[in-house]
């Protein structure tokens, strides 16, 4: 079956495990090597066995530790052409021959895993999102993302579990300390999708056959997980979908190693 955990969701930094078989991968490693590695040790997985780094885009919180955890460990790492020249020069020094380049929009495979970047809405170079296909099963990793656009619903729609970003409170957003064009910047189609948008979108997965749905990439200024949580639950309930019964959600934490969640 597959599987996933999350070593650590949130403004300020995320990486994503994926297991199936003998297949192990990142998405994204923007934490420290350091806390990377303890944290696969915390599920038992070991840093030799990462097959490959799947990168989203260049921002930091989404790179910060790819290039020391690659020369360490001589780990592949996955992007765009975009996203490489975006992100090349932050990396350090990469072998040749761990500069891997995929196209979007298009299913490759890596050991046992059938994996398919998907562009998605956000103000880097190429931003993707990750579809993830094992026998039967399918996930799905959508963060960044300032707006649900068709390819999304369609790379999402029939995932058992999917990883949806739940990034702000527009009400904490507009009352923070933020500058006003950092505030609009979030708020716009290519910034972050908002507690309430992601809520209204869980409604639509439901009904498309997800099963489970953990909320990512909380804002630590303008976001907090209790608040992301009942937001979803709340607008689910309202359109009677029961928490538990239709769909199992929950929230990944900022600091912490999240369970492994099992796709069967």
């Amino acid at each position: 079956m597959l599987k996933y955990c999350s070593i650590g969701s949130g403004s300020s930094g995320n990486c994503h495990y994926i297991g199936y078989k003998d297949t192990n991968i990142l998405v994204d490693a923007g934490l420290s090597g350091k806390r990377i590695t303890t944290g696969l040790d915390d599920i038992n997985v070991d840093m030799e066995n990462i097959k490959g780094i799947f990168i989203t885009h260049e921002h930091s919180d989404h790179i910060k530790g790819a290039g020391i955890i690659s020369r360490k460990y001589d780990i592949p790492i996955f992007a765009n052409v975009k996203t490489w020249c975006a992100m090349k020069d932050k990396l350090g020094d990469i072998k040749d021959s761990n500069m891997k380049v995929f196209e979007n929009d298009r299913s490759y495979s890596l050991g046992d895993l059938i994996i398919r970047p998907f562009s998605i809405s956000h103000d880097a170079s190429d931003a993707v999102g990750y579809n993830f296909y094992a026998e039967n099963e399918k996930m799905s990793i959508a963060t960044d993302i300032g707006t649900i656009t068709d390819n999304i619903r369609r790379h999402l729609y029939k995932s058992k579990l999917v990883v949806l970003e739940s990034n702000y409170d527009p009400n904490m957003l507009m009352m923070g300390s933020y500058p006003y064009s950092l505030k609009k910047r979030v708020m716009s189609d290519t910034g972050h999708l908002s507690n309430e948008d992601a809520a209204k979108f869980c409604i639509d997965l439901v009904k498309e056959g997800t099963e489970r749905i953990l909320l990512a990439h909380l804002s630590k200024e303008n976001n907090f997980p209790e608040l992301a949580y009942e937001t979803s639950k709340s607008i689910l309930t309202q359109n009677d979908i029961i928490i538990g019964q239709d769909i199992k959600l929950d929230v990944l934490l900022r600091e912490e190693v999240s369970d492994i969640y099992n796709v069967k």
